[in-house]
């Protein structure tokens, strides 16, 4: 006899051994049982999940010659010949080939004669969706009220194709995908049955290269068993399907949160050496990434069908869930550019250096993440993403330039060496930055440890004051701005209202040098004064308890962004409570309280104890407080330009137009 396959082999030849669908079979078994048949059935679903199968099935447990009920005997003749596909009351009908009026016009010529051999005529339709609309038309009377010895039997794989005359004259019947264990179990048992050997973790990767069809994988099996010489073997069956080792997913999320990226290269030019499909490589490094995000929330929900479980919890613990949405959205998004590349792997490295170079890294001051302007200062904290382990600070600490070197070394004598160089310094300055009026972002300098070393090398040379080494130390990063003035009445000055440098020839004059007064300068006639550094109008204190409070925390992302939109309504013997208004209630985690709690009693000293109320907040919260403030900004630096008298002028001379988008306060 000749060989055949799988798929026809094993094809269920009774309810009872039909895999999956138990939401259809009851209903089948159910109405057979007890006498209610309908005289049209819609079957639907994906291919290869056993539509037309049910659809044989449910013809023979009509047409069994012991009377119809939900198990036939499978011996009598209408059982056989039904399963050997000859049995002349069952008509099979294919509409993909038989999509005119005149074939169903022809099709139903011969419903009105009684059956020739069962009990019933049954006219099973595969893909009726493929029917024109003429012979849905000429379908409709008859399937609505048949003969009573006609039974139709409808399979589609889109019945949303199908016209709604149709569907409301037939009893649906929705089949679902079949998940990856229940394949895998009836491939165990056939194989089993077939005396073929097998590796469990191929027969996983059979079960989800089928992706949710049974056909599908017992065609897969059929092929994996002559590709292993009749056997199925992981390695084979990865060959055959092009797929790849779990194993490398793993090796690259190590890299990734690692932030090596000469191993992340590395683990690519690897994998590239079994020329895999790269759209399928990023698919199995995106359901990595599921299954971690599915361990930090549900330890336990976690899938051990591959072996892998103890990996993903290691991985999930070394991972936030941030950093995790992050990689998985970048993915996601890379998965549908990557044909857009020039070449897979080079698009597949691009993706995987992204996740690299855009994952936040430390924790940036709280007035960054309100606007402030310090990231802006050469020596202050690095924004961006920057890798904390190749921070430029750290980088020049390790190489100190030649000129640090010099300062380091220089010999402080008497205070007269250090005078001459705090002159010579403060002259250099102010002949290259003399059109400069004034320095932002002074709350940054003056924190800064280098400019406050600078500061007391300044004050000492003034004062005619030896400095120590310790004391004059040199910072790491040398800033490519003035240094800040050495009087510390200008570092305490208040704010001018508006930074906006008027453009006006007498105001540019004005501007360019401003004249300072102080008793320790006196031996300084021919040094200029040096710019007058100010706070910008963000960084001043909001006179609020708990807005103050927030800038001086080290919070940032989704934590801080909950506590912005707070409100403190009491704060007393150690219980805190916050309310939050009902519209941001989505922001709230339950990790979020335990970190404020943590970074509250690291800035006070003393532990606290938040309760958090979902109701409106009584006063202004920080988010609120720090709008309003923007708002005002704009509205004035909005006036600054309106009395700018260049701006005056061309807007009078030449009809300008303010674009009032396009303005950004400079305070």
């Amino acid at each position: 006899m000749s060989y055949q396959v799988l798929a026809r082999k094993w094809r269920p030849k009774t309810f009872r051994e039909m895999v999956g669908q138990t939401h259809v079979l009851k209903a089948l078994i159910n109405a057979l049982d007890h006498g209610r048949l309908h005289h049209a059935y819609l079957f639907t679903g994906t291919r290869g999940v056993g539509k037309t199968t049910i659809a044989r099935i449910l013809a023979k447990s009509l047409n069994c010659e012991t009377g119809v009920s939900s198990e036939p005997c499978g011996t009598c003749g209408a059982c056989t010949e039904i399963n050997e596909g000859r049995f002349i009351d069952l008509i099979e009908v294919d509409a993909a080939s038989r999509t005119k009026v005149e074939d169903t016009r022809e099709l139903l010529d011969n419903v009105q004669y009684a059956p020739t051999r069962g009990r019933y005529k049954v006219y099973l339709i595969d893909e009726v969706h493929m029917l024109s609309g003429h012979s849905f038309n000429a379908l409709l009377k008859t399937l609505e009220e048949p003969p009573p010895h006609v039974k139709f039997l409808l399979a589609t794989t889109d019945p949303q194709k199908l016209p709604v005359t149709i569907l409301s004259r037939c009893l649906q019947f929705s089949l679902k995908a079949m998940t990856p264990d229940k394949i895998v179990g009836h491939l165990q048992h056939v194989l089993a049955e077939e005396m073929v050997s097998f590796e469990e973790p191929a027969l996983w990767a059979l079960g989800r290269a089928a992706d949710g069809s049974m056909r599908d994988a017992m065609s897969l099996a059929d092929q994996a068993i002559a590709f292993g010489n009749g056997k199925i073997i992981e390695e084979d069956v990865q060959s055959m399907l092009g797929t790849i080792d779990r194993a490398y997913t793993y090796k690259l999320l190590d890299a990734i949160i690692a932030g090596d990226g000469p191993n992340l290269l590395a683990v690519v030019a690897s994998l590239a050496e079994q020329s895999p499909d790269y759209i399928g490589v990023l698919a199995d490094l995106i359901s990595g990434l599921h299954s971690v995000a599915v361990a930090q929330v549900v330890p336990d929900a976690v899938d051990n069908s591959q072996g892998d479980k103890e990996k993903i919890i290691a991985v999930a613990r070394q991972l936030t869930a941030e950093d995790v949405q992050l990689y998985y959205q970048i993915a996601l998004l890379g998965r549908k550019d990557l044909p857009l590349a020039p070449d897979p792997r080079s698009g597949f490295e691009m993706i995987l250096l992204r996740m690299v170079l855009f994952r936040p890294e430390g924790i940036l001051p709280p007035t960054n993440t309100q606007g402030g302007a310090n990231a802006n200062l050469v020596g202050g904290p690095r924004g961006g993403n920057q890798p904390a382990q190749n921070s430029g600070a750290q980088y020049s600490a390790q190489h100190p330039t030649q000129n640090q070197l010099t300062r380091q070394n220089m010999p402080v004598n008497g205070g007269q060496f250090a005078a001459n160089t705090a002159t010579n310094t403060f002259a250099n300055n102010a002949a290259n930055t003399s059109a400069v009026p004034s320095v932002t972002g002074a709350v940054g300098a003056v924190n800064n440890p280098a400019n406050q070393s600078r500061m007391q090398q300044a004050r000492a040379a003034l004062n005619g004051t030896a400095v120590t080494a310790s004391q004059a130390a040199v910072s790491p990063v040398t800033p490519a701005m003035p240094v800040a003035s050495p009087i510390s009445s200008a570092i305490e000055a208040e704010p001018q209202a508006s930074n906006v440098i008027p453009i006006g020839d007498g105001n540019r004059k004005s501007s360019q040098a401003m004249p300072v007064t102080d008793t320790a300068s006196a031996g300084f006639d021919n040094a200029p004064a040096a710019p007058v550094v100010a706070l910008t109008s963000m960084q001043q204190p909001y006179g609020d308890f708990w807005a103050d409070l927030l800038t001086s925390l080290e919070l940032n992302g989704s934590v801080l962004n909950f506590a912005r939109n707070c409100g403190l309504e009491s704060s007393d013997n150690g219980q805190w409570i916050l309310a939050l208004g009902p519209r941001h209630e989505s922001l709230y985690r339950t990790h979020h309280v335990e970190t404020l709690e943590k970074a509250i009693a690291a800035v006070n000293g003393e532990n606290i104890t938040i309760t958090l109320e979902i109701n409106v907040p009584s006063k202004d919260t920080p988010d609120t407080l720090a709008s309003k403030r923007r708002a005002k900004r704009l509205e004035n630096a909005e006036v600054s330009l309106h009395s700018d008298p260049f701006v005056k002028y061309l807007l009078e001379n030449f009809n300008g137009v303010l674009d009032k988008d396009s303005i950004k306060p400079l305070d």
